[in-house]
């Protein structure tokens, strides 16, 4: 099949390779240009540009699709389908029409839970037991198209953003081979009207824990921004972010550390810190890092405000 795929990060790497790895035809690849990244700060190409090119495809990054340029020069690749997955730009009613079975999107979440930006983050910090990732026919409205496929995988008890990201991947570059493969057979379903929940693009501000909430609503917070921007606090005036964690067991003052495996009670429960990470230093394993920066118990951690 003749395709246009269309996605930035590394989460769409996946799906662009099992697309050529199964064999379609990717006319161009359509990406955000090169970002200044580094400590130089010289513009870095996207993951899907650098897979792209090393897989000798063509690439365009054009800042926005909304000229009639634009426009006439995505229709003329004359593509069966068009795949977009986490691409960044808001695709205008003639790009969605130009493919001739239109776009489709492989969206992270169990749609319509967690339209849009960071579906993977808010279904751990909400608790939610299972996420997956469903096809879907774009239209104009926010993640709200028909859904033409949809798989689900349960969310571990110390699964992190990354974690998921990873799985989540995979599984839908399997899933977009196999609706291509079955794409004349599916029938799209509308998605229902109940249960709809908006994945807001994460805020840095949310990232400094407050000690004094439940453990559970710690412990999500810390797997579900992890890696970022990174769960924090401070010590000593060192802002340390924490990446891994699991629930634990003991209480007392919220902010506490409870024993030499670094459980901090919070409101209600504990929550024991797995993985941390020092201002302008590599994360480590909690055992690792408390050999250079330790944290007795009796240690009060800063707590948010």
């Amino acid at each position: 099949m003749r395709l246009i795929f269309m996605g930035t990060p590394d989460f769409s790497v996946a799906a662009l390779d099992a697309l050529h790895g199964a064999g379609h035809d990717i006319a161009c690849v359509y990406t955000q240009p090169p970002r200044p990244a580094g400590r130089g700060k010289k513009d870095r190409p996207s993951p899907v540009q650098a897979r792209a090119e090393a897989l000798g495809l063509t690439v365009r990054h054009p800042v926005s699709l909304r000229t009639p340029e634009a426009q006439a020069e995505f229709a003329a690749l004359d593509a069966d389908v068009a795949v977009v997955v986490a691409y960044g730009l808001i695709l205008p009613q003639p790009i969605l029409d130009a493919p001739a079975h239109g776009c489709l999107n492989i969206h992270a979440s169990l749609l319509p839970r967690w339209r849009g930006a960071a579906p993977i983050h808010r279904a751990i910090m909400a608790g939610d037991a299972e996420t997956g990732v469903c096809i879907m026919q774009m239209e104009a409205g926010l993640d709200t198209g028909p859904v033409l496929l949809r798989d689900a995988m349960p969310i571990g008890a110390t699964d992190t953003t990354a974690d998921l990201h990873d799985r989540l991947a995979v599984m839908g570059g399997r899933m977009i081979v196999q609706t291509l493969d079955q794409l004349t057979d599916l029938t799209p379903a509308p998605q229902p009207d109940a249960g709809v929940t908006y994945a807001h693009k994460i805020d840095k501000a949310e990232a400094a824990i407050d000690w004094s909430a439940p453990a559970t609503d710690v412990d999500r917070m810390i797997r579900g921004l992890s890696p970022f921007p990174g769960a924090w606090f401070e010590q000593d005036g060192t802002r340390i972010k924490v990446l891994g964690a699991r629930l634990g067991t003991g209480t007392g003052t919220p902010g506490t550390v409870l024993d030499d495996a670094i459980t901090v009670a919070c409101g209600t429960g504990s929550v024991q810190l797995t993985r941390l990470q020092r201002a302008g230093k590599g994360a480590q394993d909690a055992e690792v890092f408390l050999r250079g920066h330790p944290l007795p118990p009796g240690t009060r951690l800063q707590t948010k405000g």
